[in-house]
């Protein structure tokens, strides 16, 4: 009960925080911050939204209702899919990148100090295994149903 309440309220504090240091030096939430890494991250910086609702784990709805709200503030564009016509691709602009690169080093001193500083290496390499080993059961488990 201890390991899962710390957990719990660790995890919400730790969000919290990295959340609030984004909104407050880059007007960016953790998850439009989310989101444009993973688009900055694909070959030619779009996904099909299926994809990126899966890979920043949000519903389908609530990333369609994100992406327009940043789309509406420049850091996306939403196209048609090329390979089937039916599928919708969010593509990061360069507003999108300018925005990221800028919110980047905020959000990683923002990590290391709420995070990364407070731990030895041995307790990162701990951390890493469980939540790798959690997120595969997660996975097996979708992938059942």
């Amino acid at each position: 009960m201890r390991a899962w309440r710390a957990y719990v309220d660790g995890g919400q504090r730790l969000m919290g925080v990295l959340n609030k240091d984004l909104q407050d030096a880059h007007n960016l939430t953790m998850a439009e911050y989310r989101i444009l890494v993973m688009l900055s991250e694909s070959s030619d910086g779009s996904l099909r939204m299926s994809e990126l609702a899966d890979g920043v784990l949000s519903s389908r709805s609530r990333l369609t209702h994100q992406i327009r709200r940043m789309e509406s503030d420049g850091m996306v564009d939403r196209s048609t899919c090329v390979d089937d016509g039916r599928g919708v691709l969010a593509v990061i602009t360069a507003e999108g990148r300018r925005r990221l690169t800028e919110a980047a080093p905020t959000h990683v001193v923002s990590v290391r100090k709420h995070l990364v500083d407070l731990l030895t290496e041995r307790e990162l390499a701990v951390l890493g295994d469980i939540f790798e080993k959690v997120d595969a059961a997660m996975e097996r488990s979708d992938n059942k149903g």
